[in-house]
């Protein structure tokens, strides 16, 4: 009897199958010590800055190969974040001071906008501002997407931010002040700092829950993962222990799972949000930096600084129940008959249907 067979057996007979782990699915090349990486809404587009070498690379998701030559950008090329409509990508470039505006439909440059030593960038659901961290003058930078110009004065938060946030109604964005044990809260209306939470030591990278309950929080210092309840603006439960030096963090649409880059051992840990525990860890290339997942919640796209490569990790959609996704029992099919174990299909398990992978 094959596993295939046991697997289906177990779920007919109302049993809980093993869930499939997260895999590695494909290694792409791009440029010098790849740093940031964001997906288009559509899904189609992956944009990865490479910090040495004045470039942003873009992935192809259907195919997993870089298309087109690499878009010029600034120097010390970090993060990137793209605009609800799919129609600009915003570059920040630390050691050029700027941010460089990219039409995604002629991947050419369409404006350049000072700020100072520029880190991480987030941008407004309604796609009208993007913050800025300025990671050497401990200020956040906010941009008028319509302009293209700052707007106001720089906003002070702690010292060297980093990583930034926004929650989903647009309200706050919260960042990660990466000397020291804080995140500081901005609301967006008023552009001033309202809260400031102690979390870890040297917090890095964050990223909000969908549904804007939570937000997590690396600890590159303690190798830690700290919790945040936005409704109370302080620290639920205790860090979570992840990885060496968790920098990068990205969470799934569903709200389920949290990916975690840890930069010192080189892998990503998955993080279950009901549990608040570890669930997986996956090995990728050397000093992942950060992470992206697709709208469709199937793929994470990791930045592998030391090598100059993208680790592509398909995502386990069985949860510990159901399966429908990658390197599981894919599809939405009956589970009558006998399939076979293949690739490439998503069709039912009567009679001659494979149990397979969907394509990318």
């Amino acid at each position: 009897m094959t596993a295939t067979t046991l697997t289906v057996l177990g779920m007919v007979g109302g049993g809980v199958p093993t869930a499939a782990a997260d895999t590695v699915v494909g290694t792409i090349t791009v440029g010098e010590a790849p740093a940031g990486v964001a997906i288009t809404p559509d899904g189609a587009r992956v944009y990865v800055t490479n910090s040495d070498g004045y470039t942003m690379s873009v992935i192809d998701t259907g195919t997993d190969t870089v298309v087109g030559t690499p878009i010029p950008v600034g120097d010390g090329a970090s993060g990137v974040g793209i605009t609800p409509d799919g129609a600009r990508a915003y570059v920040t470039n630390y050691y050029s001071n700027t941010v460089s505006v990219i039409d995604t439909d002629t991947d050419g440059l369409v404006k350049t906008i000072p700020v100072g030593s520029p880190s991480g960038v987030a941008i407004t659901p309604d796609g009208a501002r993007a913050y800025v961290t300025n990671f050497g003058s401990n200020t956040v930078s906010a941009i008028d997407t319509g302009t293209n110009t700052v707007v106001g004065t720089p906003i002070p938060v702690g010292t060297n931010p980093i990583g930034v946030a926004i929650t989903p109604d647009g309200a706050r964005a919260y960042v990660a002040n990466a000397f020291g044990t804080t995140v500081s809260v901005i609301d967006t209306d008023t552009d001033e700092v309202v809260d400031t939470i102690t979390v870890g030591n040297d917090p890095i990278g964050v990223a909000i829950t969908p549904d804007g309950a939570r937000a997590y929080v690396t600890n590159v210092g303690d190798n830690t993962v700290s919790v945040i309840d936005i409704g109370a603006d302080a620290v639920v439960g205790v860090p979570i222990p992840v990885g060496t030096e968790p920098r990068g963090v990205a969470i799934t649409p569903d709200g389920a799972r949290v990916y975690v880059t840890n930069v010192g051992d080189n892998t990503v840990s998955v993080i279950d949000t009901g549990t608040k525990t570890v669930v997986e860890t996956v090995a990728v290339g050397n000093e992942p930096f950060e992470v992206a997942i697709t709208p469709d919640g199937t793929r994470a796209y990791v930045t592998n600084f030391d090598d100059g490569t993208v680790s592509v990790i398909a995502i386990d959609q069985c949860y510990g129940s159901l399966c429908s996704g990658f390197g599981s029992l894919a599809g939405g099919g009956s589970l009558v008959g006998g399939g076979s174990t293949g690739s490439g299909g998503a069709g039912s398990l009567v009679g001659g249907g494979s149990v397979g992978s969907a394509g990318s």
